[in-house]
């Protein structure tokens, strides 16, 4: 019997996992803003009516009172998804991710758990300016006792919003801003391990590595290579806290050169942590690419400033397999 798969919407795939989640475990329950409407990008649609209120929970407008009861709800035995609407917001809750549940296996010894997943969407929102454009993996890489998530596809969507319910630890759940009405294929049937890379396509000349909807804009890079004979090992790390060191790795002894791109700012970014941890590893020539250190402007001219381009991309790729390094002005 063949594999059933269906094409659905990045949205569409998260309200699926969330919805198979609910049916087989009564324990599961979501909070937060918006919810029962079925969130501002249709992510909860229709689990309210189908669940009730009780288990889809509305809240009020105050991330530290959701992400609060959020972490009391997964110590007392439930295993809540804390809608945060964007990443931006949680901000104002971060207290309680930073000192209570990412802390509180440790610090009571193993005697507490916070099953809790919350889901935060990064990236730049078309149009949105500085205080909705935000890319903050990287603060959560940083924070240890939680996993930070960046699915990419509807597949991953479904398949990584349902490995993160199941893992019993909190997770930071980051979706991209523009990514909810892309479709894909979905395989209900498919699971995927949390911390494990997905290559997206093979190549000898050059490792890249990236995740979340810079992905995409990668690929359309790899695109423009391959027309020029350059073939790249592109990786979607899809976790970056675990993150994939032995598929990253593998590919860099194999290529010798590595680029890490990111949406987010390059300073301090993620991309730092896996181009030291490759050059250390294996020797390989390394280059990292993310956005400058700047507010995303309101004005399309100026959104584009933060924006990392195929064009980019392709000619940082270009330049490192021919020996020519330069970094963009």
């Amino acid at each position: 019997m063949g594999v059933t798969k269906t094409v659905m919407s990045y949205a569409e795939a998260a309200a699926l996992a969330v919805a198979r989640e609910m049916e087989s475990d009564p324990n599961v329950v979501v909070t937060g803003e918006d919810v029962g409407r079925g969130g501002i990008f249709g992510q909860y649609k229709g689990l309210q009516a189908r669940f009730g209120a009780q288990r889809v929970i509305d809240t009020p407008i105050s991330e530290a009172a959701i992400l609060g009861a959020g972490v009391g709800m997964a110590l007392a035995g439930l295993r809540p998804v804390v809608e945060m609407r964007v990443v931006d917001f949680a901000l104002c809750g971060m207290d309680e991710i930073v000192n209570q549940a990412a802390k509180n296996r440790f610090m009571f010894g193993g005697q507490g758990r916070v099953p809790m997943v919350v889901r935060m969407p990064i990236g730049i929102w078309d149009s949105s300016a500085a205080q909705h454009s935000q890319s903050f993996e990287s603060w959560f890489a940083h924070l240890p006792g939680v996993v930070v998530v960046c699915p990419a596809t509807p597949q991953d969507n479904y398949s990584m919003l349902r490995a993160a319910l199941a893992s019993g630890d909190p997770v930071v759940y980051m979706e991209h801003k523009t990514l909810w009405g892309t479709q894909g294929e979905v395989d209900e049937s498919l699971q995927v391990t949390l911390g494990k890379a997905r290559t997206v396509r093979s190549g000898n000349h050059l490792t890249m590595v990236s995740w979340s909807r810079q992905v995409q804009v990668a690929a359309q890079a790899c695109e423009q290579l391959a027309n020029e004979g350059i073939e790249v090992d592109l990786i979607d790390l899809r976790s970056i806290w675990p993150w994939d060191r032995e598929a990253v790795l593998a590919s860099c002894r194999r290529t010798g050169h590595l680029l890490v791109t990111h949406e987010a700012v390059q300073p301090a970014g993620f991309g730092a942590e896996i181009a030291a941890t490759a050059a250390e590893a294996t020797g390989c020539r390394v280059k990292r690419l993310g956005a400058p250190r700047i507010p995303v402007g309101y004005a399309p001219v100026l959104e584009a400033e933060s924006r990392v381009s195929a064009q980019q991309i392709a000619d940082i790729a270009r330049a490192m397999v021919r020996g020519k390094v330069t970094t963009p002005a």
